[in-house]
């Protein structure tokens, strides 16, 4: 299944189930990020809702982290030439999507200060960022014609 994202779109009503590939889940955590990022610090209702989808899709992703890529999504994921590795906090799929999680539900029960909700909104943002980027970074190089 293809979740089209569109520029525009409600992302409140984009749908998503557990038959959505991971690598369109990861749009969505994406897309999620930088609304809630954006996000009116005086627009509670909309931050909760974002949040909400954001840990729906988490959720939906965590069982499947170590499973084998599907054939469908191996062109994807493949390209000429693997990018460089980008030295950053390298925690595996499966921590860091438990860091997202933790900390939605975190910002979800509205039980900080205004600071450290702005503080940890941005955490969490860099981290489901750091986590879909992963998810949907390049795995395999094209072999080239001479071998």
């Amino acid at each position: 299944m293809t979740t089209l994202l569109p520029p525009d779109g409600d992302l409140l009503t984009i749908p998503f189930s557990a038959s959505t590939d991971f690598l369109d889940l990861a749009d969505c955590c994406d897309r999620f990020a930088a609304t809630l990022i954006e996000c009116d610090s005086d627009d509670n209702v909309y931050k909760l809702a974002l949040l909400g989808r954001l840990s729906s899709c988490l959720a939906l992703l965590a069982p499947t982290l170590n499973d084998a890529i599907p054939p469908h999504l191996v062109e994807r994921l493949t390209v000429d030439k693997l990018p460089e590795p980008q030295p950053y906090c390298d925690p595996d799929h499966e921590a860091l999507c438990e860091y997202c999680q933790t900390l939605t539900q975190l910002l979800s029960q509205q039980a900080l200060l205004p600071d450290a909700e702005r503080t940890l909104r941005a955490l969490l943002c860099e981290l489901v960022w750091m986590f879909a980027a992963d998810m949907k970074a390049p795995r395999w190089e094209r072999q080239s014609a001479e071998h």
